[in-house]
């Protein structure tokens, strides 16, 4: 489990390209053009063995500059609100501009860390032209260049020691976290749940720093409920409801055992749900999607079979994930909702036997043993279940370099037919024997 670790500046000083690097992904949209980054990205990185998630805070403009200049102050207001440390990016083909003077002002009222990082320095020149960023009065700068990748090291050195030691808490009941996008139902599942309608938004600033626990015990299930519904009431957060959203999930999948996703029908499985989805995968936690307002959706013979592909396709290779289709309002399935999400934390914690593993694994990969590649051949010899908290697996060969992807998610299908992982991320190591 990590920090949150904020990107933020004005548009196209290159945060995007510096996310899709510390990622290792090609998730956001980099263009030359500036406000392409219209969603909210974001995702997993770790440096030195210390995992943090990661926020890009990009934003888009659309008229004049006063509106350029309140849509990043919203941006790094509510960046400023939720995140553990925070890096600024600017411009040395720019220089100081107005707009770069306008978020340091906000950065300096703000205990927490925050690293200046001037982009775009890729020659000796521009290592001399970035001393102009002395005068943002944020002390300290790291000159990278987001393309190649040259001194993101140091400001990472530096990122991680900032970043506070979050250490799970001790608990014998599971975490189960209420995500999805605003107005999906989260609520509404929450007081379903409990009998009782309980108010969960606040307007206590500084309230959605701690996830609001719920204890359940009814129906011979116990659990904590993390609740993420709660949206503060206040101008900037009613401004980018999508975006404060996306923070508060962050947080509660980190702290969560099992994320019970819940999309609106009558939206679909969009990109929003779709990224929420891949962060919970991303820090191994199990997922239930629950495809709430399903009594709102014109129905026809398979339109549940038919909604349920397009879901799994989206989420492809990862698709074995339980998906219900529930009404909040009529309480339709939200009991089997949680009964399933038990069963998705009880196969998150399984252990499976060395011995057993291997009588089942083993005949199986002789059968089927990994494709030779450049002229070699791969003997899997043993194999057992890592003593984690999600499901790892080690299988120890004589060749583990030329073991390649597919004949990895091979085994991890056969591991998921053979024992039953429904619902939770599982990672497979080739080991030298």
């Amino acid at each position: 489990m990590g920090a949150i670790v904020a990107i933020v500046g004005r548009p196209n000083v290159g945060k995007s390209t510096f996310f899709n690097r510390l990622i290792q992904r090609r998730e956001a949209i980099v263009d030359a053009v500036s406000g392409v980054t219209r969603d909210r990205h974001y995702g997993k990185s770790d440096w030195n063995g210390k995992e943090f998630s990661l926020i890009d805070t990009g934003g888009y403009v659309v008229g004049s500059d006063d509106i350029f200049e309140q849509e990043i102050d919203k941006q790094v207001e509510l960046a400023i609100d939720e995140a553990d440390a925070i890096i600024f990016m600017v411009d040395v083909e720019s220089g100081v501009t107005g707009m770069d003077e306008d978020v340091s002002k906000l950065l300096r009222k703000v205990d927490k860390p925050i690293f200046l990082a001037v982009n775009k320095v890729d020659n000796a020149q521009r290592e001399t032209d970035a001393v102009e960023f002395y005068a943002l009065g944020l002390g300290d700068y790291y000159t990278l260049s987001s393309i190649n990748g040259s001194g993101t090291g140091e400001l990472l050195d530096a990122l991680v020691k900032e970043l506070p030691e979050v250490e799970e808490e001790e608990s014998d009941l599971p975490r189960f976290a209420v995500v999805g996008r605003p107005n999906a139902g989260k609520s509404s599942f929450i007081n379903a749940l409990i009998g009782e309608d309980r108010y969960i938004v606040t307007d206590i600033a500084g309230t959605t720093r701690d996830s609001i626990d719920t204890k359940y015990n009814r129906f011979g299930f116990e659990f904590n409920l993390v609740d993420t519904a709660g949206i503060r009431r206040k101008a900037k957060v009613k401004e980018d409801l999508e975006f404060y959203s996306v923070m508060r999930s962050v947080r509660a999948i980190e702290h969560c055992d099992v994320c019970i996703l819940l999309v609106d029908a009558t939206r679909g499985f969009d990109g929003q749900v779709q990224n929420i989805f891949w962060l919970a995968q991303r820090n191994h936690k199990g997922v239930v999607i629950l495809v709430n307002k399903w009594d709102l959706v014109e129905k026809e013979t398979n339109s549940v079979k038919e909604y349920t592909q397009k879901i799994k396709k989206a989420i492809e290779p990862f698709d074995d994930v339980p998906i219900l289709f529930i009404s909040v309002l009529t309480k339709q399935r939200i009991f089997k909702a949680i009964e399933t999400a038990v069963d998705v934390y009880k196969n998150r914690s399984k252990k499976v036997v060395t011995r057993k593993l291997n009588d089942i694994m083993l005949p199986i990969i002789e059968k089927t043993s990994p494709p030779a590649y450049k002229g070699k051949f791969v003997k899997i010899k043993f194999c057992t279940q890592l003593p984690t908290p999600y499901p790892q697996f080690a299988f120890f060969c004589n060749l583990p370099q030329y073991v390649r992807e597919p004949y990895k998610r091979f085994l991890e299908n056969q591991l998921r037919e053979n024992f039953d992982f429904s619902g939770v991320p599982i990672t497979v190591f080739m080991r030298k024997k």
